[in-house]
């Protein structure tokens, strides 16, 4: 029941998405595509997933224990904590704290999972910024 549920909540967000997408504004300078294709695109994906999910559920799934919702529970928290440090702290420490307590969750030992989340960081700020020139949120060090 909770998949058929599931599906249908998902349902409704990729509809919400798609048609949110379409009212996005477009300036006289833009690419061909658009800005609006790729949250079209990512809707659509959310929609077929959906209907997967409500024409073909699992069985009742098993819920996890209390600590086990709190832990997913402080995991949101540290993600929406991360996108509010974003702008104050910057793309790389940011992402280092986040990608290092997700890594530490995973089950990554504690020095390795911090750093993992520098390797982490460092590496997509090299990629996207450096190498794609793309620009990420600058902190106060300038990175």
């Amino acid at each position: 029941m909770s998949d058929r549920i599931m599906g249908g909540v998902g349902l409704l967000l990729a509809a919400f998405f798609i048609w949110q997408a379409t009212l996005i504004k477009e300036s006289f300078i833009s690419d061909p595509v658009g800005p609006k294709i790729f949250p079209i695109i990512i809707g659509l994906l959310v929609g077929i997933s959906s209907l997967a999910i409500l024409l073909k559920p699992d069985d009742e799934p098993e819920w996890p224990d209390f600590s086990r919702l709190f832990e997913v529970g402080l995991t949101v928290v540290v993600m929406i904590a991360y996108a509010y440090a974003l702008p104050i702290a910057g793309f790389v420490v940011s992402t280092a704290v986040a990608a290092g307590y997700l890594s530490w969750r995973l089950g990554t030992p504690p020095i390795k999972a911090v750093i993992a989340g520098i390797v982490i960081s460092v590496g997509i700020f090299v990629i996207f910024n450096l190498i794609l020139g793309l620009s990420l949120a600058r902190g106060p060090w300038g990175f």
